[in-house]
């Protein structure tokens, strides 16, 4: 019996380490549309209500150099550090994919629905903000840290 019992452990262990990888939550690395670098570092946390939400906790690249703001936010996020912000919020889980939330586009100030989606591996996410139907939209590819 005790032989039979470790068997399943140790079959689930692998089970339980994948059900971990595929969630979005954790530090990814952003990747820029147009050069193909780095461009910052988005950790992606739950928040008290079970939905999820990403701050950026480092800038890699920027165009207005060191300490980028947000000088095309409306609101509270008006001229403030980029880095620090909460980007994306209210996620919530359906099936395999994570959605219902926003992300804004520090770039240009823009909020737009969003839909998260993991790898099969945990090792990708893609980011797929749109306005209106998510077929009007543009995905991006992040990279787990």
């Amino acid at each position: 019996m005790r032989i039979k019992m470790l068997a399943l452990l140790l079959l689930a262990l692998p089970m339980a380490a994948f059900a971990q990888t595929s969630t979005p939550v954790g530090s990814w690395t952003t990747i820029d549309d147009d050069t193909g670098k780095a461009k910052s570092v988005v950790e992606i946390y739950e928040t008290r209500d079970g939905s999820l939400a990403g701050r950026v906790v480092d800038v890699l690249q920027s165009d207005q150099g060191e300490n980028p703001v947000c000088n095309k936010c409306k609101g509270d996020r008006k001229g403030q550090p980029v880095e620090g912000m909460v980007i994306m919020w209210g996620l919530e889980r359906d099936g395999d994919s994570w959605e219902g939330g926003k992300i804004l586009d520090p770039a240009n100030g823009k909020e737009y629905s969003v839909k998260v989606t993991p790898s099969t591996d945990g090792s990708k996410l893609e980011v797929r903000g749109f306005m209106g139907f998510s077929l009007l939209g543009r995905t991006q590819t992040w990279m787990r840290q």
